[in-house]
């Protein structure tokens, strides 16, 4: 330390610092700091999302409750909705189109059903999806958690819808002749294939929905325009029998269509192996695989940047 005089003051110089020179990254290195909100390491993401799965279960059960809970009927809705779909689309494509030809009654009621039902399950996984941060911004803004418990929350508040209208879906199936068997047990590993592969679109849909909010606009559209090509109302081979085979095999194997294919075949009596694209379970489960980590990580990649701008 080194004292000067003027004018009677006395100035005091402290010694330099021991941190003189060092870089901002270096101080933050040097006594343990890390950027505020920073992305985490993927396995220590994962972590993070395994230790909220409680709130999870509870915020996707909360949203699925909440959902009806004006509406006089209350979760009867539920299964109202994709059975009135189911009666609407009837009507038109299965009396005035015949869109069931190649089909008995007994075959393309549960068949149309079931397409209603599977369907849904993804469509609306993706139109919450898509909302789920910019929907959200008030909890993203205020809590640190995994951002990622959002669009798993709300896939997982469809699985559990899926679920009361599994008990529609039985019911109609048995109504039509389609008895209980052990083929029924593939409907578990179907669903779950389903489920992991809608997780992970969700995820890509809530990315892109978190920076152009106005993709929640479009998505009623493209929703639409898949439910039309995915074989939904019809059997693709049938209908397209007189298109080049091309056309059919890329509509079969879209996953809307592979997923609907596994569960009819799983639940309808009538609706045999010989309707199913060749290697099914092996794309069933590409597909998951694809989306569910390839979405995850998609997602994962802009964590610090959700809730910002």
């Amino acid at each position: 330390m080194s004292d000067t005089q003027q004018g009677g003051a006395v100035a005091t110089s402290a010694p330099p610092s021991v941190d003189e020179g060092l870089t901002p990254a270096a101080l933050a290195a040097k006594y343990g700091l890390s950027v505020s909100g920073a992305r985490p390491g993927l396995v220590e993401y994962v972590r993070e999302l395994w230790s909220r799965r409680h709130f999870i279960l509870a915020f996707s059960s909360a949203k699925l409750t909440a959902q009806y809970s004006q509406a006089k009927l209350g979760q009867v809705w539920q299964v109202a909705t994709p059975l009135l779909n189911a009666l609407v689309y009837y009507l038109i494509f299965g009396l005035i189109l015949d869109a069931g030809r190649g089909m008995t009654k007994g075959v393309y009621i549960p068949f149309l059903v079931t397409g209603i039902f599977v369907f849904t399950f993804t469509q609306s996984s993706v139109m919450a999806g898509v909302r789920a941060i910019s929907g959200n911004l008030g909890l993203v803004r205020a809590l640190h958690f995994p951002r990622a418990t959002l669009p798993i929350s709300f896939s997982l508040q469809q699985l559990q819808q899926l679920m009361f209208s599994m008990i529609v879906l039985v019911a109609v199936a048995i109504a039509f002749g389609s008895y209980p068997s052990l083929r029924w047990l593939l409907l578990i590993p179907a669903l779950f294939l389903q489920f992991v592969f809608n997780v992970g679109l969700a995820m890509i849909v809530a990315r892109m929905g978190s920076k152009t909010p106005d993709l929640a606009q479009l998505m009623p559209f493209v929703m639409r325009t898949w439910m039309y090509a995915s074989g939904v109302m019809f059997s693709i081979p049938v209908m397209l029998a007189d298109k080049p085979a091309w056309i059919a095999d890329v509509l079969m194997y879209n996953p809307a269509a592979v997923y609907m294919d596994l569960i009819r075949f799983s639940l309808i009596e009538g609706y045999g192996a010989e309707n199913l694209p060749a290697h099914v379970w092996m794309t069933a489960l590409g597909w998951a695989l694809a989306f569910g980590i390839g979405g995850f990580v998609y997602f994962w990649k802009a964590e610090e940047r959700y809730g910002r701008g």
